[in-house]
């Protein structure tokens, strides 16, 4: 499927493809403002996963009836999808998973248990998502290697000085995030890349966040993986991506066993298949795949640049209109984020005030958002997160701004 043609910038109008926004929840129009847990679905991909489902269900690549020739026509072209949307030099460098989680546990189990020695050092910074620690840890603790966290400063920034300070022989790979779900922060990853190759570790950059702010350049960036969930871009629940620098994951072993993945069978032993095969074991999830190639084609019909800039002018609303709120305290001010806007409020508990945000129809998200280490490091349990994206409006935020005043009064 090609992009359609890039149209001027209308967030009102772009609501209006989100079939879930148009209901009342609690007797309210839905806000919804936990984008950086997930994003919602555009008519588009719901059509492309009815679509397939009601007309070409079958499995890809094994069969020869036509139903499988559609499905497997449609389940690489949306491989080829992907493969422009990182600009990446080959399709078979993308590879299929579950998710952004799958995608660094793959890297982690498969060129980590092959190359990481004691002594060697794997470097993820403050602001990791567990998905991108805890895989870590597993495959450290398995090979004797340790995990070293980047310093990061108060206002939720990586300490490129303190990086460079850790970036010697003992470093064999820097896993950092393109974009914090906690803060928003937008990480120099291609200049954080640029430092790692030189000192001769290899590079992975969890994109889950970034995909639906920024347009992603695999090859600009520099960075040997690249990781990210459909779910976050407008696609289905349950696709990711893996994309690998192609010399690298030609050196990986498979990280599963079972169908597709092999090339011939037998009880003497086990060759395996090509680039990239040979990392997707089993049936894949064809309709999430379509779907978010469906998604992706979507994105490529909205200015991201236009898109970007309204994102900006929608935090700087929130940052305004809750300004005089008594108490309230923003958490984390980078040199460049998202539309996240993370605060606490003195003497409100974060989980109260999203329960009563959500009476009035506004959905945020609280807790720790899956960053125990960066929390502790800021010395907070967790905070309330109002994470934007290019369908939310300036009535979103003033709603937001409102709930969170009317909260404010309750608890004084």
């Amino acid at each position: 499927m090609n992009a359609p043609q890039t149209r001027p910038f209308d967030a009102a109008r772009l609501r209006e493809d989100f079939p879930i926004l148009q209901q009342s929840v609690n007797g309210q129009p839905l806000v919804y403002l936990d984008n950086a847990a997930t994003t919602q679905k555009p008519a588009v991909v719901l059509e492309a996963l009815d679509h397939y489902y009601r007309y070409d269900n079958a499995n890809v690549h094994r069969g020869v009836h036509a139903l499988s020739d559609r499905s497997t026509t449609a389940f690489e072209a949306a491989r080829e999808t992907v493969s422009r949307f990182l600009n990446s030099p080959a399709a078979h460098q993308v590879i299929w998973t579950r998710g952004t989680t799958e995608s660094i546990n793959l890297v982690a189990q498969s060129w980590g248990r092959q190359n990481l020695r004691a002594g060697d050092r794997i470097l993820v910074s403050w602001l990791e998502h567990h998905s991108n620690i805890v895989p870590w840890q597993l495959v450290a603790e398995a090979t004797g290697a340790e995990v070293v966290p980047i310093p990061v400063s108060d206002a939720g920034d990586i300490d490129l000085a303190a990086f460079d300070a850790l970036l010697d022989a003992r470093v064999k790979l820097v896993a950092v995030n393109h974009v914090s779900n906690a803060l928003g922060t937008v990480n120099p990853v291609a200049e954080i890349c640029r430092r790692a190759r030189d000192a001769g570790a290899l590079t992975l950059v969890d994109g889950a966040q970034a995909v639906a702010h920024m347009p992603v350049d695999v090859q600009a960036i520099g960075c040997d993986f690249y990781a990210f969930s459909g779910h976050k871009v407008f696609g289905p629940t349950g696709i990711g991506v893996l994309w690998g620098r192609e010399s690298v994951l030609e050196a990986m072993p498979p990280f599963l066993g079972g169908g597709e993945m092999i090339e011939t069978v037998s009880f003497e032993g086990t060759t395996f298949n090509s680039l990239p095969f040979r990392f997707e074991a089993g049936t894949p999830h064809i309709a999430g795949a379509i779907g978010l190639a469906a998604a992706l084609d979507y994105l490529g019909g909205i200015d991201l640049a236009a898109a970007a800039q309204h994102e900006k002018r929608l935090l700087a609303q929130m940052l305004e209109l809750t300004a005089d709120v008594p108490g309230l305290r923003r958490i984390g001010q980078p040199a460049e984020c998202v539309g996240i806007f993370s605060f606490i409020i003195d003497g409100v508990p974060p989980a109260d005030l999203g329960m009563l945000l959500d009476e009035q129809g506004i959905a945020v998200r609280t807790g720790h958002h899956c960053t125990q280490p960066l929390m502790s490091r800021l010395g907070l349990p967790g905070t309330v997160r109002a994470a934007c994206t290019l369908y939310n409006t300036p009535d979103d935020i003033e709603r937001l701004a409102r709930g969170i005043h009317r909260a404010r009064r309750l608890f004084a």
